[in-house]
Order: structure tokens, then C-alpha cells, then sequence
């Protein structure tokens, strides 16, 4: 039997994933869904890369070509199709997406945004599931993720509770596919839920979305499990759109910020400045990420982190604004290692400075974890020195202010909201 390779590829967005219905036109399959999918050669038969055939394959059925970002690829399987005399060999692919408007081509009938377990009551293509399980998100995920922001991580915490719910469930158990659960049942999945919002300590938005999806449970069940996951997700979604847009209407048209913060990127898209300066961001260097990916858009200017706090100063920003991993419930911000200073020298240079971050960024307590880094990150010789290498650092409340999908928020409001997310903490205790 001939072995042919083939592509998967899923587009995410707000937490689901894009679905096409392939059309008669194609050679398999016919009326049933689908991600982007095809050859790994292309038309005359010659070989190419995966990821080189994956992104072509996305422009052709999609039109999203330039709107997309690799998140993985998986490791490739295998799939013996009897009635076509071929074995697949599935190259899966995961790619997050900034667009949701789909171009098709002759090749689909109907497409549709949907929550993966979606997949598991359609009608799909073989081992569609088989596919997502190779590059859906894992509690490995969110603990070892040095690159995303906290709010990106927190949607892939309750990705992995929504789809490990949604296995136990259906009682789906494959060889071909690997559980981040032990088991089906209630306990199960509160262990995972307990696991999934310990995985990063420092990022507090985790631990709350998941609790608020654990406390919203109505019943002790996989699917109860699941749907509050869902509606979870839709509402950190919903909630980190609207803070950025409340920033948006704030900051002034030259912009400072450092580094990789989900909602600040929805800030800078929805505000279109005429001139954004950046630091470095050390330990990571992300924002040097962020400058490659604004250049095209606006006038980037790139800088260390020791210069940023001049930088601000003699570049002129109308706005520092910042990302939040944690607020404390008096007022005080926990960011990216660099926020304090360059927040401090903000307000010497009379600099507005807002950190942007929905509410399920504030803390039921004032603890945190400042995540050092390895030593070697700075210093890897033999003489007997110390290493001070964090990742994130305090910024004082007197020199940063807290702006939400609830607008600028005063301590006492912030005391109350860390105050709700203790209460939903507790979700455990209460069953």
C-alpha cells in the first residue's frame, strides 16, 4: 500500500479552531470537515518542506496566510485508509490566527469557528481528533512557555480543562492519542483543574480562570466540567478585548511599552500610533519579537533595557503601557522584570503609565513568585559571584494605573475584585 504525506493544519482564534466542509471537488472525503488539509508535494509531484506546504496550503483555502503564527508542529501518524488503497502519513500543525474573515476556494462548501470538541460530534475526516491531540495545548504548556504573555497562557489553561472534560465525556481513549487526565470522573478532572492552575505560579490570571471555571460548575460531571470551560474561555476572551479597548482610547500617538503582552499588541492595533519604542526585554529579549512584528505597521524603535528609562524621556512617549501578570489587591503590579523602572522613570519624565489587563489579573493575595532564571543566562565563568536574574518584578501602585474591561480602577475596587476571586478559589472546599 502507497504511503503519501499529508497535511492538518489548525487555525486558532479566540480559543477555536477553524473548520472547513470539502466540497465535491476534491478526491476524499466529500462533505465532511476538516482543517486545512493537503499533499505535502505540491502539483508536480516534488517534495516540500511541511511547514512550507502547510502555509501554502493555508493561503490557497483560506486567504490567511499572512495573518498566521506557527504555535507547533506535532509529531506525524499514520492513517490506513482500505477503501482509497493509501496510508496517510499526517503531518499536524497548529498556527494561531489575528483574522477570522475565510477566503475558500473551490475546494470547501461551508466553514465554521468552533471549539475543538466540536470535533468529536461531527462528521470529520479520519482521525481529525488524532490531528488536534498532537498540537493542542498541554498543562506542559503553561508551566514551561517562556515566550507568551499571561492572558495567552490562561486561554490555553482552560483550553486544556475544556478538552480533557470533553474526552471524559465521550470515554474517548486512543492509542494514537496521549490524556493530560487520570481518569474520567469528577476527581479527575478537579485534580487537573488543581494541577492546570499551579503550573505557573507567578501568573495569577491562570489560577483565576480556572477557578472561576471550576466554581461555575453545575454539576459533578465531565460535560458540566466542559461547558464551564467553554463559557470560561469565551468570557477571558470577551473581557481582555474590551480592557484593551478601554486603554486604547488613553494613550497618545507616541507609544512605549516592553515586553510580549497580548492585550498591549491589542492596544497598538486598535490605536495605530505613529511611533512605538520598545526594550529589549531581558531575560527572553521577546520585545525584540514584538518590534519584528510592528515593523511593517508603524515607525519601531528598538532599545536595551538600561536605556529604556531614558529612552522615554528623550524619544518623547505620550504613554507607557504595560501588561500585567498579577495586581495586588492594594494596587501594586507584578510584570516583566524592567516594568518598576521603566514605570518609575515614566513618572519622571511626567509619562503616563497603564498597565492593561482584565480583572482576573488582580490577586486574592499579595504573593508572587518572581521566577528566577538560570545564572548561566548572565554569568557562566568560574569566580564565586551571586545571580540576580527574575523574571518579573513589583511596580508601585503610586507609579502605574490599572486600567480593565471595567475601566481605571481605584484601590478599593481592586480590593473587592481580588476579594471574588478568593471566594471562587475556594470552589474545592465547597464540594
Amino acid at each position: 500500500m502507497e504511503t503519501r504525506p499529508v497535511l492538518t493544519c489548525f487555525l486558532r482564534s479566540e480559543g477555536e479552531v477553524l473548520l472547513l466542509r470539502r466540497s465535491g471537488a476534491v478526491g476524499s472525503y466529500r462533505g465532511q470537515w476538516g482543517g486545512m488539509a493537503g499533499h505535502v508535494a505540491d502539483d508536480a509531484g516534488r517534495d516540500r518542506d511541511p511547514e512550507t506546504a502547510a502555509r501554502a496550503e493555508i493561503d490557497e483555502e483560506t486567504g490567511l496566510a499572512d495573518a498566521v503564527t506557527l504555535v507547533r508542529q506535532g509529531d506525524s501518524f499514520q492513517v490506513t485508509d482500505a477503501d482509497h488503497g493509501v496510508r496517510w502519513q499526517v503531518h499536524p500543525f497548529l498556527f494561531d490566527c489575528e483574522a477570522r474573515t475565510v477566503t475558500t476556494n473551490e475546494e470547501t462548501t461551508e466553514t465554521a469557528w468552533v471549539h475543538p470538541p466540536e470535533i468529536l460530534i461531527r462528521e470529520t475526516v479520519p482521525r481529525l481528533w488524532t490531528a488536534w491531540d498532537r498540537v493542542r495545548p498541554r498543562v506542559a504548556t503553561v508551566r514551561e512557555d517562556r515566550t507568551h504573555g499571561s492572558a495567552w497562557l490562561s486561554l490555553r489553561a482552560l483550553e486544556v480543562l475544556r478538552d480533557e472534560a470533553a474526552l471524559a465525556d465521550a470515554g474517548r481513549s486512543d492509542d494514537l492519542e496521549t490524556a493530560e487526565r487520570d481518569g474520567d470522573d469528577w476527581d479527575a478532572l478537579a485534580a487537573l483543574a488543581a494541577e492546570i492552575r499551579e503550573a505557573r505560579p507567578s501568573m495569577v490570571v491562570v489560577a483565576n480562570r480556572v477557578n472561576r471555571a471550576m466554581a461555575a460548575v453545575t454539576a459533578e460531571s465531565p460535560m458540566a466540567v466542559e461547558q464551564a470551560a467553554t463559557e470560561t474561555l469565551n468570557h477571558a476572551v470577551t473581557a481582555d478585548r474590551v480592557a484593551a479597548a478601554v486603554a486604547a482610547e488613553k494613550v497618545g500617538d507616541r507609544l512605549a511599552t516592553l515586553s510580549r503582552s497580548g492585550t498591549v499588541r491589542a492596544v497598538v492595533d486598535a490605536t495605530a500610533p505613529e511611533a512605538v519604542l520598545i526594550a529589549e526585554s531581558r531575560p527572553g529579549s521577546e520585545g525584540v519579537g514584538v518590534a519584528e512584528t510592528l515593523a511593517d505597521s508603524t515607525a519601531v524603535t528598538l532599545t536595551t533595557d538600561a536605556a529604556f528609562g531614558h529612552g522615554l524621556d528623550a524619544w518623547s512617549a505620550d504613554t507607557l503601557v504595560v501588561g500585567a501578570d498579577r495586581v495586588f489587591p492594594d494596587g501594586r503590579v507584578v510584570n516583566k522584570v524592567g516594568t518598576r523602572s521603566a514605570a518609575l522613570s515614566a513618572a519622571a519624565a511626567e509619562t503616563d503609565c497603564y498597565a492593561v489587563c482584565a480583572t482576573d489579573k488582580i490577586a486574592p493575595r499579595a504573593t508572587w513568585d518572581s521566577e528566577e532564571r538560570e545564572p548561566q543566562g548572565m554569568y557562566d565563568g568560574d569566580a564565586d559571584i551571586a545571580v540576580l536574574n527574575p523574571t518579573f518584578d513589583v511596580t508601585p501602585a503610586s507609579a502605574v494605573t490599572v486600567v480593565t474591561e471595567r475601566g481605571v480602577l481605584e484601590t478599593s475596587d481592586i480590593e473587592k475584585i481580588a476579594d471574588a476571586h478568593q471566594d471562587r478559589s475556594e470552589w474545592a472546599e465547597r464540594r
